[in-house]
């Protein structure tokens, strides 16, 4: 009995660990989009070239999600943790001593190759050390330490940056970076790497099920970060808060997400298919109530935070679907979770901003509708392939 509790809190430590180095890497990344205009002074460029230091990030790490954890799979897998932990932390000290632009964005360009892994890697891990049944609860707490990343790193950095420096907000980084790589060293075990043959993993891509998956949540990730991309302009246009509200609101909105994070892994492994179907389906409905109600300031607020709450939830539905497509290599299936997530995130706010030209912000919400909608019939598609594949194997078996 105290054996098995030993190993409760060793496994609960890992987790923790994953969750901070995965708040950190998210820090690295996201931190600066509050402070491009502070680059833009810093190093004499416009504020649309600071702006790369946001796009090249983003831009790497949709490249290297299918093929870093796919190379790199066979890995021990604290090495690679402390490789990528050690990576970010290097990579904000260059940041922090950079005189040149290009030196800024040569820093942010090469973590970025192992965001993709050290993420995927935390998911996989988490999963394993929560056991068969209970997957979620630890891949929960991953998503946990990418939305605290996401509404913690935004403000954190703008406020060191306005109140201290630019360096300050860059030894900040690396100081979160630095931390958690001193506590994978000292607590982390040696966990070996799963060896399987590129080919064998590249194979999976021919299954029907993992791309259509994969299609989903590029539409599910596109319709919820295509309006959040524009949730400022939303809440100022059509709602009619000022900016210091807004604030307040975003971070609502961002407490609201790790709020669902964590109810979603108390509850998605009791009922995978429904909360898979009917997340989606809820949340079209509250963007149709937001298109309808947005204009009332106190619905808007409410409406929010239930998209908020719903989006936090549909993170692990969106993460299941595409593992439970590929469970012989769950890095690989991570990894195109990740390149789901980020070309949705590109193309859903593309499609958003397109409807702001044409009708303005509300019409922002257009985008997301359409989105909705077709992960809505991709989802039914991804079940028929199942259902017609549990047959198949039903039929075979019986031949045998």
């Amino acid at each position: 009995m105290a054996g098995e509790s030993r190993k409760g809190v060793r496994e609960g430590l890992i987790i923790l660990i994953l969750s901070l180095g995965v708040f950190g890497i998210i820090n690295t990344e996201m931190g600066v989009v509050g402070i491009v205009p502070q680059i833009a002074e810093r190093f004499a460029v416009s504020v649309p070239a600071a702006g790369w230091t946001v796009s090249i990030f983003a831009l790497m790490v949709a490249a290297a999600a299918p093929v870093m954890p796919l190379v790199l799979s066979g890995v021990e897998r604290k090495r690679l943790m402390i490789i990528t932990l050690g990576l970010f932390t290097l990579s904000n000290v260059i940041a922090l001593l950079a005189s040149e632009f290009w030196q800024l964005l040569l820093a942010r360009a090469l973590p970025a190759l192992l965001h993709p892994v050290y993420v995927s890697m935390a998911f996989t891990l988490a999963a394993k050390a929560c056991g068969e049944g209970h997957e979620a609860r630890g891949i929960s707490r991953i998503f946990v330490g990418v939305s605290a990343g996401m509404v913690l790193g935004v403000p954190a950095a703008t406020f060191v940056t306005t109140h201290l420096s630019y360096e300050a907000a860059m030894g900040m980084f690396a100081l979160i970076n630095a931390l958690v790589l001193a506590a994978t060293v000292f607590f982390v075990p040696a966990v070996p790497g799963v060896k399987s043959s590129i080919g064998a993993q590249l194979s999976l891509l021919k299954r029907p099920q993992l791309l259509v998956s994969v299609l989903t949540f590029v539409f599910i990730n596109g319709a919820m970060f295509g309006f959040f991309s524009f949730m400022s302009d939303f809440l100022n246009q059509v709602a009619g808060f000022d900016f210091d509200r807004i604030s307040l609101i975003l971070l609502c909105y961002g407490l609201s997400n790790i709020l669902g994070n964590l109810i979603g892994g108390r509850l998605f492994d009791r009922r995978r298919s429904f909360y898979v179907i009917t997340l989606p389906a809820a949340m079209l409905a509250l963007h149709l109530l937001l298109y309808v109600l947005g204009g009332s300031a106190a619905a808007a607020v409410i409406l929010l935070v239930c998209v908020g709450l719903c989006a936090g939830f549909i993170n692990i539905a969106g993460q299941y679907l595409i593992s439970s497509a590929a469970r012989e290599a769950p890095d690989f299936a991570n990894g195109l979770f990740l390149t789901a997530a980020n070309f949705g995130t590109m193309t859903g706010t593309m499609l958003c901003g397109l409807f702001i030209d044409a009708a303005g912000t509300r019409a922002s919400l257009f985008g997301a509708f359409i989105y909705l909608a077709l992960s809505l019939g991709c989802l039914a598609l991804r079940f028929a392939l199942s259902r017609r594949g549990a047959a198949a194997a039903n039929v075979q078996a019986a031949l045998s």
